[in-house]
C-alpha cells in the first residue's frame, strides 16, 4: 500500500499514529487525544485513524486501537455495538408515493424512537408491551444476560427487553434511500440502547476504580484499562460481546418492522436482499493482524477486510455509501463509520437555525424542527472528501441518497 495514502504522526516513547485524513479537517483536541492513547504501553504496532476522526470521550471517534493484553472500556464507549444495517429492495423510485409523509409516519409508528424524559409519563422510545417478534429475539439474549446480572445485579434495573427493537435519539436514524439505479433501499443506524450504555458506564467506572492508585499516571483517566487475566477483563469481554449481540438483534427487529411498514404503504409486492452486513462500528473483538492475535477496538470505525461489505452513512440529507473492503492491513482492515462531526451538538444549535435545517434537507421527508438542528449536514465533514481520503481502504459499490429520514 502506498505510504502517501496516510499521514504519520510520531512522538517520543509512544506508538506511531497513521492517519487517513488527507483533505479533511482534524481538530487539535482530537489530535491531542490520539497522542494520549498512543502513549499506552500495550498498543500493538500503531493507531489507525479514519478520515471521520473527531473528539470523543476517553478516546477519539474514528480510531482503531489494537492492544496486546489489555482493553480500555472507554475506548469502546457506552454505545456498545452501535452500527448499521442496509437492505436493497426490488422497488424503484417510481413505486414510492408522491407524498412521502405517510411512509415516514408508518415507520415512526412501527419503531419506537426518541425519548420521553418526564418520569411520570411512559417513555415513547421504549416498548410498553414488547411485540411477539421482540420477545422471540429477547429469548435468544436472555440466558447470557442472566449470567451477567448474577454477577452485576445493578444491570437488572436497565432498559433491556423493552429497548430491543427501538431506535433511540441523537444520530441514530432509519432511512429510505435511492441508489444510482433508482432502486429503493432501507438503512438504519442504532446500537445497544439503554442496557449497552449501562454496561459501558459500569465497566468504565470499574476500570477507574481498579486503577485508582495509578490513575494519576495516565494521560487521561478515561484511558483506565483492564489487564488480560483479571476478573474484570473477562467479565467485560463477556458483557461487551453480549451488548454487541443485543445491538445486532436490535437492528434486525427494526429492519423487519420498517420493511413491514413499507409494505403497508406500497401494496406492490417486493423482494429484499441484505446487500451490506449488519455491521458494528463501536466494538472490540479478537483478530489476527501482522501474524499476531490482538484485540481490535474500533471506536467509530468499520471492519473492511478484503471483499467485506460495509456501510458509510453521510449526514442527514447527504449521500451514503455501500462499500467493499480492500483489506488494507495498515489500517487493521478498517474504514470510517460516517462523515464525522466538525462541531459539537451545542455549537451546531447555536450556529444554525430551523430555516437552515429546512434548506439543507429540502429533498428529504424528515423532521425539520429545533430539536434536530444538531444533526444538520453542515455540522459534519464533507462526505466526498472523507471517501477520497480512504480510497486505499474501501471501494464504493453503491451511492445512496436519502428520501425519508426518521430520527428520535
Amino acid at each position: 500500500m502506498k505510504n502517501e495514502m496516510y499521514q504519520l504522526l510520531n512522538q517520543a516513547n509512544s506508538a506511531p499514529i497513521k492517519m487517513w485524513t488527507q483533505g479533511v479537517p482534524v481538530e487539535p483536541e482530537a489530535r491531542e487525544q490520539l497522542l494520549n492513547t498512543a502513549k499506552m504501553p500495550f498498543i500493538f504496532k500503531h493507531l489507525a485513524v479514519m478520515p471521520d476522526v473527531h473528539l470523543g470521550k476517553g478516546s477519539t471517534i474514528g480510531s482503531v486501537i489494537p492492544t496486546h493484553g489489555a482493553i480500555i472500556p472507554a475506548a469502546v464507549g457506552v454505545d456498545i455495538g452501535c452500527g448499521m444495517i442496509a437492505v436493497r429492495t426490488s422497488l424503484l423510485a417510481s413505486d414510492l408515493p408522491d407524498n412521502l409523509a405517510g411512509l415516514r409516519s408508518a415507520i415512526e409508528q412501527a419503531v419506537p424512537h426518541g425519548r420521553t424524559s418526564t418520569r411520570s409519563r411512559r417513555d415513547r422510545g421504549a416498548w410498553e408491551n414488547p411485540p411477539q417478534e421482540v420477545d422471540k429475539h429477547w429469548a435468544e439474549l436472555a440466558p447470557r444476560f442472566r449470567r451477567l446480572t448474577d454477577k452485576y445485579p445493578q444491570l437488572l434495573k436497565t432498559n433491556n427487553h423493552q429497548h430491543l427493537g427501538t431506535l433511540g435519539t441523537g444520530n441514530h436514524f432509519i432511512e429510505v434511500c435511492l441508489d444510482e439505479a433508482q432502486q429503493v433501499w432501507v438503512m438504519l443506524h442504532s446500537g445497544s440502547r439503554g442496557v449497552g450504555n449501562a454496561i459501558g458506564s459500569l465497566f468504565i467506572a470499574l476500570a477507574q476504580k481498579d486503577m485508582q492508585l495509578h490513575i494519576a499516571n495516565l494521560p487521561d483517566r478515561n484511558l483506565a484499562y483492564f489487564q488480560e487475566g483479571s476478573r474484570h477483563f473477562e467479565d467485560y469481554m463477556e458483557a461487551v460481546s453480549w451488548a454487541q449481540d443485543f445491538a445486532r438483534h436490535n437492528r434486525e427487529v427494526m429492519m423487519a418492522r420498517t420493511l413491514a411498514a413499507l409494505s403497508r404503504i406500497i401494496t406492490k409486492p417486493f423482494t429484499t436482499h441484505q446487500e451490506a452486513v449488519n455491521c458494528h462500528h463501536n466494538y472490540v473483538q479478537q483478530e489476527t493482524h501482522f501474524g499476531e492475535s490482538v484485540l481490535i477496538t474500533r471506536k467509530g470505525a468499520v471492519s473492511a477486510q478484503k471483499g467485506q461489505m460495509g456501510i458509510i452513512p453521510g449526514s442527514m440529507g447527504a449521500k451514503s455509501f455501500i462499500v467493499r473492503g480492500l483489506g488494507n492491513e495498515e489500517s487493521f482492515c478498517s474504514c470510517s463509520h460516517g462523515a464525522g462531526r466538525t462541531m459539537s451538538r451545542t455549537a451546531a444549535k447555536k450556529r444554525f437555525s430551523v430555516e437552515d435545517q429546512i434548506r439543507a434537507t429540502a429533498h428529504v421527508e424528515c423532521r425539520k424542527d429545533s430539536d434536530v438542528i444538531d444533526e444538520i449536514p453542515m455540522a459534519y465533514k464533507d462526505i466526498d472528501a472523507v471517501m477520497a481520503a480512504q480510497s486505499s481502504l474501501v471501494e464504493i459499490v453503491h451511492t445512496l441518497r436519502q428520501v425519508v429520514c426518521v430520527k428520535g
